[in-house]
């Protein structure tokens, strides 16, 4: 029904930055929220940043001042800038749509993942 794709992740050292983005296909009746999420081994999924339909955005306090989420004009694309970068934000980053794609379905999708990873 929707298909979410990642790009951008990659090696950097402290203090650099990086640009994800993930584009969706396909179709859905309402757009709830765009979101990301990143997982290191041997840790839950945790939420890093969040842009609802109105506009607002909602960050961890790990990332604020930081990270920044965005969506383009145009198409169904979701941006995390993230600079001054940390070893402990690697992970896995994922991007997360909450929409609605029928009258009756409300349903949650996933991007791939890719790989961050911050060392010297």
């Amino acid at each position: 029904q929707v298909q979410l794709v990642e790009s951008g992740g990659g090696l950097v050292q402290p203090g650099g930055s990086l640009r994800l983005s993930c584009a969706a296909s396909g179709s859905f009746l309402i757009l709830y929220a765009m979101s990301w999420y990143r997982q290191a081994p041997g840790n839950q999924r945790e939420l890093v940043a969040k842009l609802d339909s109105g506009g607002r955005t909602s960050y961890s306090d790990s990332v604020k001042g930081r990270f920044t989420i965005s969506r383009d004009n145009a198409q169904n694309t979701v941006y995390l800038q993230m600079n001054s970068l940390k070893p402990e934000d690697t992970a896995v980053y994922y991007c997360n749509f909450q929409v609605r794609v029928t009258l009756a379905a409300r349903t949650e999708y996933w991007g791939q993942g890719t790989q961050v990873t911050v060392s010297s």
